[in-house]
């Protein structure tokens, strides 16, 4: 465990190292939007303390969070995922969106955004649409179970939820264009029909960002190691990392870093008290 001189010495580092820098990656996993009281599914027990109707039939997120959950019970499925659209769409961002927001504009290059998060917050909180890479697709998207047809905003659809039992009550949503059944434009488990075209995009956006850019920070929030592909991308960059994670917060040895044992906004307002 950090001892309160090195978490000041890590910050005073990590502070150094935005000062110096061009361009900040930012790698977000779903730790960031614990701050803004959003879920942890970490495990059953945390996933069925936040659906409990789920828990009651025994139903895991791996087993609700893929495309067979909408071909065997598409009312419950997307009572599952209606209440998660409700919740990303009135839950305020935390301030530690806006303490990188800011530390970014003071930067070159800017910042650009990879995040397995499909809560759109990063948008809600002012970041432009063309810096955000979007690994796993975005609840804001939908797309049909054919998956014949072009993905649409999910805008119009207001769902109604039996939250008590997990159930959609209002109508089920349907692809504009051919009628079938829709479904979020998620990457789940087990699947082989999301859309990935727009993903893509986001990702070669990324990597032209990222050839301009000559002293990367990356700043990595809430990331866990279940599934890696967020940590990964951002251990592959040549650049500072400020890993920040109260679990999984150690840094590969060969990392130029700093790991900072805490959570997000508790650590990105300890370096903007640093930075000002």
């Amino acid at each position: 465990m950090n001892t309160d001189k090195s978490i000041t010495e890590q910050i005073q580092q990590a502070a150094q190292a935005l000062r110096e820098a061009d361009g900040l990656l930012i790698t977000a996993g779903a730790g960031i939007g614990v701050d803004s009281g959003l879920p942890d599914f970490r495990g059953s027990e945390g996933f069925w303390s936040a659906y409990p109707a789920l828990g009651k039939l025994n139903i895991d997120f791996q087993s609700i969070a893929c495309p067979q959950a909408f071909m065997a019970d598409p009312i419950l499925a997307w009572g599952f995922y209606g209440h998660r659209l409700n919740l990303y769409r009135k839950t305020v961002p935390n301030d530690g969106f806006r303490i990188l927001r800011e530390i970014a504009e003071k930067l070159p290059h800017g910042a650009f955004v990879a995040t397995s998060n499909v809560d759109g917050h990063f948008q809600k909180a002012g970041f432009s649409e063309n810096r955000i890479y979007e690994v796993h697709g975005s609840i804001h998207r939908m797309r049909c179970m054919d998956g014949n047809c072009e993905t649409w905003s999910a805008e119009p659809f207001i769902p109604k939820v039996d939250e008590e039992h997990c159930r959609l009550i209002s109508e089920l949503p349907r692809c504009p264009i051919c009628g079938s059944l829709a479904r979020p434009n998620i990457l789940m488990f087990a699947d082989w029909g999301w859309d990935d075209r727009m993903t893509e995009r986001q990702q070669m956006r990324l990597k032209d960002w990222l050839v301009g850019v000559s002293k990367l920070v990356i700043i990595e929030i809430g990331v866990g190691k279940n599934i890696p592909t967020i940590r990964n991308l951002g251990e592959r960059q040549r650049g500072t990392m400020i890993r920040i994670n109260p679990q999984h917060y150690w840094l590969n040895p060969e990392k130029k870093g700093v790991s900072l044992a805490m959570g997000g906004l508790e650590a990105l307002r300890l370096i903007e008290a640093e930075l000002l």
